[in-house]
C-alpha cells in the first residue's frame, strides 16, 4: 500500500465518524447559513493570486508523514498573523488529522486569526467534505488527482464551484494534468512531492508548464526553499507557490516569509517589493498604492 493509500484509507475512516456525529443535511443546512455570510467574497482565493507578481500561500500544517513534527506546539494565531504580516496571498491550513495533526478546529482559529483567503487542504473524497470547509470558513479546497477516479472528480469539482469554493486541482504528472485540464480546471496545483514516495522535484513544474495553456494558473507547491526558486518559477509563468515546511520550521515564520519573498530592505516604516507594486509594513496589513 503506498502513501497515499494509506493517507485515503484513514481519510474515509475519520470522515466515515464524522458523519455518524453530524449527518449530512446537517452538516449542509450549516453550510448554507454560512454562504449567506459569505456575499461579496467568492473567489477570493483565486482572486489573490491574480496580483502582479508571484504570490506565496504560506501553509500551516503541524507535521507530514515524511518530515515528521514541523514545529512543537505551535500557536496558530501566532503563525498565520506572521504570514499576513509578511506578505502571504493566501493560507493553507492541513486539516487531515492522522498523518498530518490537522484538523477542521485550526481551519475555524485561522479563520478568526487572519481576513486572508484560506485554502482547506486536505484528501477530499466526498462532497460532505465541501460542506465543511464552508462552515469552516474555507475559500477553497484541494482536490488531488491521484486520489479520485475522473467522474468524482468532476462531481467534487462541480459541487464546490456551485458552493462558490475556488478549487485548485493537484497534479503531479501529465496524464494528471489532462485529466485536471479536461475538467476545466482554472487553477492547477503541481506537487513537486510524489504522494506515492513523497520524493520531491520542483522540476515537475517546470516540466509541465509547457502543457498548461493560457488563462489557466498555475501553483507550484513543495520544495520551494528561496527566493532564487520564486523568481526562476516566476519567469516561466508561474502563478503563485505554496510553501509550507520552511515556514513552519522557522523560529521566525514572518522575517522567513518575508525573505522567500525577495522583499528589499525596509525604508522608514514600510517595505517596498521586488515588483515595485506597492509598500507592506511589517506589523501591518499592505498598503496598496
Amino acid at each position: 500500500m503506498s502513501v497515499l493509500e494509506r493517507i485515503l484509507a484513514s481519510t474515509r475512516a475519520e470522515l466515515s465518524q464524522r458523519m455518524s456525529e453530524v449527518p449530512l443535511a446537517q452538516m449542509q443546512e450549516r453550510a448554507h447559513t454560512a454562504a449567506s455570510g459569505r456575499l461579496g467574497r467568492e473567489q477570493r482565493f483565486r482572486s489573490a493570486l491574480s496580483a502582479p507578481g508571484i504570490a506565496v500561500i504560506a501553509e500551516f500544517k503541524r507535521r507530514s508523514p515524511s518530515a515528521g513534527t514541523l514545529r512543537a506546539a505551535p500557536d496558530l494565531r501566532e503563525v498565520v498573523g506572521a504570514y499576513e504580516r509578511g506578505g502571504a496571498a493566501a493560507v493553507s491550513v492541513l486539516t487531515e488529522g492522522p498523518n498530518f495533526d490537522g484538523s477542521l478546529s485550526d481551519l475555524l482559529e485561522a479563520r478568526v486569526a487572519c481576513d486572508l483567503p484560506l485554502l482547506r487542504k486536505d484528501f477530499v473524497v466526498d462532497s460532505y467534505q465541501l460542506y465543511e470547509a464552508l462552515v469552516a470558513g474555507a475559500d477553497a479546497v484541494l482536490l488531488i488527482v491521484a486520489a479520485l477516479e475522473q467522474a468524482a472528480l468532476v462531481e467534487l469539482y462541480r459541487e464546490a464551484r456551485a458552493l462558490d469554493l475556488d478549487v485548485l486541482v493537484e497534479v503531479h504528472d501529465r496524464p494528471e494534468l489532462q485529466r485536471a485540464l479536461q475538467l476545466g480546471a482554472e487553477l492547477i496545483g503541481v506537487n513537486n512531492r510524489d504522494l506515492r514516495d513523497f520524493s520531491v522535484d520542483v522540476q515537475r513544474t517546470f516540466a509541465l508548464l509547457e502543457d498548461v495553456p493560457e488563462g489557466v494558473a498555475v501553483v507550484s507547491e513543495s520544495g520551494i526553499g528561496d527566493a532564487a526558486q520564486l523568481r526562476e518559477l516566476e519567469a516561466r509563468g508561474v502563478q503563485a507557490v505554496l510553501v509550507g515546511e520552511r515556514l513552519m520550521r522557522s523560529q521566525d515564520p514572518e522575517a522567513a516569509l518575508v525573505e522567500l519573498r525577495g522583499v528589499r530592505e525596509p525604508r522608514g516604516d514600510v517595505v517596498l517589493d521586488t515588483h515595485g507594486q506597492g509598500f507592506r509594513s511589517p506589523s501591518s496589513r499592505p498598503i496598496m498604492l
